[in-house]
């Protein structure tokens, strides 16, 4: 099932998940949120240096931006789609879950950076925004060698086409997600979110994969233009979810300025990692307090031996089995050109629900 995610929503998650002057941008007075960057930036007033010169001189970027967190929203409900906590937007709820450095907290922070400097990336290669467009590549080394391609074969190459300016992206998510905020209890807290934030960054811009086509008479490969090409947003997502398995547990030091992993001969986490301080709830009830929704209800698989097998998600309360009825698609045809008309078929399907 599809969740789609309503203004208020969306408005919700940036008031809690982005420091002060950057709500600015995402919360007009009033609900629902103005998607309107005009709007946005009129109404913002606690903005300060780059980020209200960028409000007022390029709001193209703003819209890019807001794009990019609905991205990462989209993938993060995706990744935990059959985890007791799935990434629920509630307005009730999600701001609790955000509150805490826990492990969920930060693939938030992690999947939301990177969607934003997926989406601007993205806009600056479709020619939508003014300010970028394709990569350079002047300075750049040599595209390594494709596995087909046999040593010596004596190919020409040259960089062309249209690669991702990942560095344009990249920049402009770490200047709108790495605002700064006050320094004193909450340093730790801001450690963490600048670290998540940049580990979400790197799982883009350091898997830029290489593309080529080949031109010669013939279907012959006499020359070989290449281009970088960004992972699709799914390897992203993917890619964050193996981290936030691996999440590191921290403690501030005594400096205040470093983060130090938590337990014995435990190598201190690198920029990739994901890192939290407090363990997660169990996410089995719902709790105001910590943001759980709770498993009741919820959809599981009642053959599956994994997180979205019933034991497992309904926390071993058990779960009913139900008969409903839906409509499917069905009996497809093609017609030339270019329309698909198809049928719709009821269907009875069992389905497994959580006490």
């Amino acid at each position: 099932m599809r969740v789609r995610l309503s203004r208020i929503q969306l408005a919700l998650f940036f008031i809690l998940l982005c420091p002060v002057n950057i709500i600015g941008l995402w919360w007009a007075v009033g609900s629902p949120l103005v998607m309107d960057p005009n709007s946005i930036c009129r109404k913002a007033k606690r903005l300060a240096g780059k980020q209200a010169e960028l409000c007022q001189t390029q709001p193209e970027i703003v819209s890019e931006v807001a794009k990019g967190a609905r991205l990462g929203v989209r993938e993060c409900q995706y990744q935990f789609r059959y985890r007791r906590w799935n990434c629920t937007s509630h307005n009730k709820y999600f701001g609790k879950i955000l509150q805490q450095d826990i492990r969920e907290t930060a693939f938030v922070y992690a999947i939301t950076a990177a969607g934003v400097t997926h989406a601007v990336t993205q806009a600056c290669s479709m020619g939508d925004l003014l300010q970028c467009g394709c990569e350079a590549t002047r300075n750049r080394a040599p595209p390594e060698q494709s596995s087909s391609s046999p040593p010596g074969d004596g190919v020409k190459w040259e960089w062309g086409g249209c690669g991702d300016d990942v560095e344009f992206g990249y920049e402009k998510s770490k200047q709108f997600m790495d605002a700064k905020r006050r320094r004193g209890k909450s340093d730790i807290r801001t450690l963490i979110d600048l670290h998540n934030n940049e580990a979400g960054r790197l799982a883009v811009k350091l898997y830029m994969r290489t593309e080529c086509k080949c031109h010669g008479l013939s279907g012959s490969c006499t020359l070989r233009t290449c281009w970088k090409k960004m992972p699709h947003f799914r390897e992203v997502g993917d890619r964050l979810l193996e981290r936030f398995n691996g999440a590191s547990k921290v403690m501030g030091g005594n400096d205040g300025k470093t983060l130090i992993p938590v337990g014995q001969n435990i190598k201190p986490p690198d920029k990739q990692d994901l890192i939290y301080s407090d363990e997660s709830p169990d996410f089995c009830l719902a709790n105001r307090k910590t943001g759980s929704l709770g498993t009741r209800g919820r959809m599981c698989n009642s053959t599956a031996m994994d997180i979205s097998g019933c034991d497992l998600l309904c926390c071993e309360r058990g779960y009913i089995e139900e008969s409903v009825v839906i409509e499917e698609n069905c009996l497809c045809r093609f017609h030339w050109c270019c329309v698909v008309q198809c049928q719709k078929c009821s269907v009875q399907k069992e389905l497994s629900l959580c006490h």
